[in-house]
Formats: structure tokens, C-alpha cells, sequence
């Protein structure tokens, strides 16, 4: 009915505050809870005795009736029937008429390779269970015993290795340090 929200009845209390004062607004709030619950009384009462009329004059009844006659669902429930029944006594019917001969000749050929591979896959389907059947042990039969798992040969155990010493690097010789040091002597 009323659309307010929040920061509307934050305004409404703030001007409220100002115009009122802070001593008068709880007795002003008090008087506006006691109004209001009086108007949704009276709502309630007269929503009550207007159901009451209702019910007296069989109105009720009929809507209901109204309800379940036009419920969507159920409409929607008997067109689906009434489809599925037009579906079931639906059979498809092959007609060369309208086809070229290469078109109809290929249309043959299409469907005797279809019937030849459903039948290909049946009979490779019975003969797969009829294999399962003859490999299924027999009960006077004891199973086959089974091989124990060959042993492996223990890990070696990882041992640490000290890594080399150090050399020590080269001095330089005479003979590779020569350029260098007889720039250093000339200066």
C-alpha cells in the first residue's frame, strides 16, 4: 500500500524530533502505535465479515469450482494427452513417390545397411553372453589357484658419498702473468 522505506521514515522520524521535541515523542509514538493497530482491527473485522457474506452465499463454492476449471495445469496435463495419443497411433510411412531414383535407391540402401548392422550387434551381443555363461566356473570345479606375487629384490641402501676435496686453484706463472706485470714495472 505505502511504499516506504528506510531513509524515508529516518526523515519522517527526524522531522519529527524537531517538530515535536525529544519530550513529547514517545507519548506522540505511543498514540500512533494505538491508532494504528485500531485501523488493522478494524481491516481484520471487515475482511472477516466479508467472508463470512461469502461463505453464506455460496460464493466460495464456486470459486473454487472456477480454480479447478481453469487450472493451467491441468489444461496444459489433457493437451499433453491428447498429443501423446496422436504420437502412438502415429506410424511412419516410406514413400518412394516423392523421391528421385538415385534418391530412393540410396534411401534402400541406407536402411538394409541399418538392418544388417542391428542384427551384426544382436547376435555379437548374444554371443558375448554366451560367452560370459561358459566362462562362469562351475560349481563342482574348484578356481584356479592363484600365483603368489614374485618377490622383489631389497632396495640398496643409499649410502652418503663425502665429496671431493678442494683443489687448490693454480698460482699463475711467470709466463701467464707476464704482459700484466711488465705494465706494472713500466709504470
Amino acid at each position: 500500500m505505502f511504499d516506504l522505506g528506510w531513509s524515508e521514515l529516518l526523515v519522517i522520524g527526524v522531522v519529527a524530533l524537531i517538530v515535536v521535541g525529544p519530550k513529547d515523542l514517545p507519548g506522540m509514538f505511543r498514540t500512533l502505535g494505538r491508532f494504528t493497530a485500531k485501523a488493522k482491527r478494524l481491516a481484520r473485522d471487515f475482511q472477516r465479515a466479508m467472508d463470512e457474506a461469502a461463505d453464506e452465499a455460496g460464493v466460495k463454492d464456486v470459486a473454487t469450482d472456477l480454480r479447478t476449471l481453469s487450472n493451467p495445469r491441468k489444461m496444459g496435463m489433457d493437451a499433453l494427452k491428447d498429443a501423446t495419443a496422436e504420437f502412438e497411433k502415429w506410424e511412419p510411412k516410406f514413400k518412394d513417390e516423392g523421391l528421385s531414383d538415385d534418391r530412393a535407391e540410396a534411401a534402400r540402401k541406407i536402411s538394409e545397411a541399418a538392418a544388417k548392422k542391428a542384427s551384426d550387434r544382436k547376435s555379437a551381443e548374444a554371443a558375448a553372453a554366451e560367452a560370459e555363461t561358459d566362462a562362469a566356473p562351475q560349481p563342482d570345479v574348484p578356481p584356479a589357484p592363484k600365483k603368489a606375487p614374485a618377490k622383489k629384490a631389497p632396495a640398496k641402501k643409499a649410502t652418503a658419498k663425502k665429496a671431493p676435496a678442494k683443489k687448490a686453484a693454480p698460482k699463475k706463472t711467470a709466463a701467464k702473468a707476464g704482459p700484466k706485470s711488465a705494465k706494472k714495472s713500466d709504470a
